[in-house]
């Protein structure tokens, strides 16, 4: 399958991947810092997958230090095409039971101490973020759960917030009326930043809990590690069926010059340090041998 090389980032329980061939566990150095782990390189037949555990093995990482920027330019680095993220969440519909997945659509991000760009002073940059996850992977990731035998609901809206507390009931309660499905920690910025970095993302969730806007629930962090344990296993399955649903040859996406015309700062006045950390991400603009 020439072109493919799928980024595979492991939420909670998610710390490894087996059935890979020629598995091989591989440190990337990045110039945003160590990413979360070493990057597991391997292959199923013939589609090259590179796996990070978004919390690191043994997940040593809460939410807020998660080096988001350093995890995507290590697998832009490691030569990834597209990106599959897999994230523990909350519900907030009765619908979205524990256990259930959900192909995530758009996002709510109340994150706030959070680096949110490859970008800034020195070379600025804006990218539309209005469809924040590629459609094309995000339909085949949904086909895959449940082609494994799970139930997935498509076109769900995640909230994302800060952490590592849960939220408060009238934060929940205020989450259901501004239109949001689950609730999760993790998903942002990564999904800006892989828009940056012009990787189509999807992200499945997998659902571990209620949230307390449900009458008589409470969250707790044992209950979600036993059904996120019971998760795991079934996203494992989902994921080696997304491998084998993906198209023989990857046609282009529009993701992957997502950073046509987004660059503000005119070339003459990139400062070479900025221009130098952008070697990965923005490598096709402003790499080595541009002009």
């Amino acid at each position: 399958m020439a072109g493919w090389t799928i980024g595979i980032i492991g939420g909670s329980g998610l710390y490894a991947l087996d059935a890979l061939e020629d598995a091989q566990w591989i440190a990337v150095d990045t110039p945003w810092g160590p990413p979360s782990d070493e990057i597991l390189f391997g292959r199923i037949g013939e589609v090259r997958l590179r796996f990070l555990p978004r919390h690191g093995r043994g997940h040593r990482l809460p939410p807020s230090d998660v080096n988001a920027r350093a995890n995507i330019d290590a697998l832009k680095r490691a030569g990834c095409s597209d990106i599959v993220a897999i994230s523990s969440v909350g519900s907030l519909r009765e619908a979205l039971a524990p256990g259930r997945f959900v192909a995530v659509e758009q996002f709510v991000d109340r994150t706030r101490a959070r680096a949110v760009s490859f970008f800034g002073p020195g070379l600025v940059a804006h990218v539309s973020l209005a469809d924040p996850v590629c459609p094309r992977l995000s339909a085949i990731a949904a086909q895959a759960v449940e082609a494994a035998g799970g139930e997935v609901s498509r076109g769900c809206t995640y909230l994302a917030m800060e952490g590592p507390q849960f939220s408060s009931r009238a934060e929940s309660h205020l989450f259901r009326k501004w239109g949001c499905d689950v609730i999760g920690m993790t998903a942002m910025p990564e999904a800006r930043l892989a828009r940056e970095a012009e990787l189509p993302y999807a992200l499945l969730g997998m659902v571990t809990d209620y949230d307390c806007w449900r009458e008589g629930e409470e969250v707790d962090a044992a209950t979600i590690l036993r059904v996120m344990h019971a998760n795991a296993e079934a996203a494992r399955a989902a994921l080696r069926h997304f491998v084998k649903k993906l198209p023989a040859e990857r046609e282009a996406s529009p993701i992957d010059r997502a950073l046509d015309g987004a660059i503000v700062t005119p070339r003459e006045r990139w400062e070479p340090q900025a221009r130098a950390r952008l070697d990965a991400v923005a490598g096709r603009l402003v790499g080595p041998g541009k002009a």
